[in-house]
C-alpha cells in the first residue's frame, strides 16, 4: 500500500462485512439492510439487538422470549458486586465498564466459542447494572438490587437510575437513542474488537478492549463535551458570542462533523427532535435554544454539521442523566454492534496483521558502547 496522505487509515478497505453500511452517498445508515429512520420510528433497541446478533427481526414470539432471557440475566454475581464496590469513586465511568466486563469474563468465561451468543446476551442485559450498582453505591451509599421487571433495557437502565419506572416519553426516548448508537461499521472500537476476535482471543476480551478504544476522547466522550459547552451559555445570545470567539481561537468544538459522513450524520435529526419534545416537557427555554444556536453558528462559520453526539447530549440531560455516564450508555448499546462483528470475524477468520510503511533510518553500523559520545 503506497502512502495514506489523510493518515488513519481513511478511505483503506480493511475488511468485509454484512451487518452495516455507513455514509452511502455522504448520508445513509442501514443495519443488515434496514433503514436506520425506519428502526429508530418503529422498531424497539431488542428486535435491533436480535437483528444484528440474529442476523433477522424476530417475530412476536421470538422478541418476547429474547426479552424474557435478558431481564433473567441482568443479577449481578456477588464477586462483581464487591469488585464494584472497590473501584474508587472518582474512576472513569468506562474503566468501570471495562473492569466490570473482564470481571465477568473471569466468572462466566467463554471456553468455547458456542457460547458467544449467551456471552453476548449477558453482557447486554449486566452492562446497565454494572454501571448503575457502581455510581448509585458512590454517589448514594445504597446497594440497589439490579433485576427490574422492565422489559427494555431502555427501561431497566432508567429504573435503576431514578428508583422508580420512567414515563413512556423517557423509555421511548432513550431506546430510541439505544438504537441510534448500536452499530457503525468499522470505527475505532469495532475494529478493535474484530482485531482482538481474530486472534481467537474469548469474547470478553475483545470487548473489554473495544471499551478501552471507546473511552479515547476522539472516539466517545463527544456528548459529553458537548454538554459542558452548551452549559457554559446563558441564552443564544452568549452562545453567539462565545461560539465565535472560541473559533478565532481555533479551539476545538466537539459534536460536529464526522470522518465517514459527508454530508449529514442521519442520526442528529432524530436525536434533535428528542431534545426539542423533552425541552418542551421541562419548560427549558435555555438549553435547546443555545443548542441550536451552536449548531447554526458551526454551519455558517465552518459548514461542519451536528453528529449523533450534539444533541444526545441535551437527551441524556433533559432525562436527568449525570453527564459522566453519557459515553458508558454508547457501551450499553454498542455492544450489540461489537458481538455482531465479533461473531462475523469468528465465522471468516483470517489474523488482522497490516503492513507499515517504515519512515525511520537507513541501515547503521553497530558502535561499541565504548565508542560511543
Amino acid at each position: 500500500m503506497g502512502r495514506n496522505k489523510t493518515g488513519g487509515l481513511a478511505g483503506v478497505i480493511a475488511g468485509r462485512t454484512d451487518i452495516c453500511t455507513v455514509g452511502k452517498e455522504g448520508a445513509g445508515l442501514t443495519y443488515r439492510g434496514y433503514d436506520i429512520y425506519d428502526l429508530a420510528d418503529n422498531a424497539c433497541f431488542e428486535e435491533v439487538a436480535h437483528l444484528l446478533h440474529h442476523d433477522h427481526l424476530p417475530n412476536a414470539g421470538e422478541l418476547a422470549a429474547y426479552r424474557d432471557k435478558l431481564k433473567s440475566l441482568r443479577a449481578l454475581p456477588s464477586v462483581l458486586r464487591q469488585a464494584l464496590e472497590s473501584i474508587p469513586t472518582d474512576t472513569h465511568p468506562m474503566d468501570v465498564l471495562r473492569t466490570g466486563c473482564s470481571v465477568l469474563g473471569n466468572l462466566e468465561p467463554e471456553t468455547d466459542f458456542a457460547q458467544q451468543r449467551d456471552a453476548a446476551d449477558r453482557l447486554l442485559a449486566a452492562f446497565p447494572s454494572m454501571l448503575l450498582y457502581w455510581h448509585r453505591f458512590h454517589a448514594d451509599g445504597r446497594r440497589i438490587e439490579t433485576s427490574t421487571d422492565d422489559d427494555s433495557v431502555a427501561g431497566h437502565f432508567l429504573h435503576l437510575l431514578h428508583d422508580a419506572p420512567p414515563s413512556e416519553l423517557h423509555r421511548r426516548t432513550l431506546d430510541t437513542s439505544l438504537i441510534l448508537y448500536a452499530e457503525h461499521e468499522f470505527n475505532a472500537s469495532t475494529f478493535t474488537a474484530r482485531v482482538i476476535a481474530a486472534t481467537l482471543s474469548d469474547f470478553h476480551s475483545a470487548i473489554a478492549g473495544a471499551i478501552g478504544a471507546l473511552r479515547g476522547p476522539l472516539h466517545g466522550g463527544a456528548n459529553e463535551a458537548a454538554m459542558e459547552l452548551i452549559e457554559r451559555f446563558d441564552s443564544p445570545e452568549a452562545a453567539e458570542t462565545g461560539v465565535r470567539e472560541m473559533l478565532a481561537r481555533k479551539e476545538l468544538i466537539m459534536g460536529f462533523g464526522h470522518r465517514v459522513y459527508t454530508r449529514v450524520d442521519p442520526r442528529n435529526s432524530v436525536n434533535k427532535r428528542m431534545s426539542r419534545r423533552l425541552a418542551e416537557e421541562v419548560g427549558d427555554e435555555r438549553l435547546y435554544p443555545v443548542s441550536e444556536t451552536i449548531e447554526r453558528i458551526m454551519w455558517e462559520e465552518k459548514r461542519l454539521f451536528a453528529n449523533a453526539d450534539f444533541y444526545s447530549a441535551s437527551v441524556y440531560h433533559f432525562m436527568g442523566i449525570p453527564t459522566y455516564l453519557f459515553t458508558p450508555i454508547f457501551v450499553c448499546s454498542r455492544i450489540t454492534g461489537w458481538s455482531a462483528h465479533v461473531f462475523e470475524q469468528r465465522a471468516d477468520n483470517k489474523l488482522i496483521r497490516p503492513g507499515a510503511e517504515y519512515t525511520g533510518p537507513g541501515l547503521k553500523a553497530w558502535v561499541p558502547l565504548a565508542e560511543r559520545g
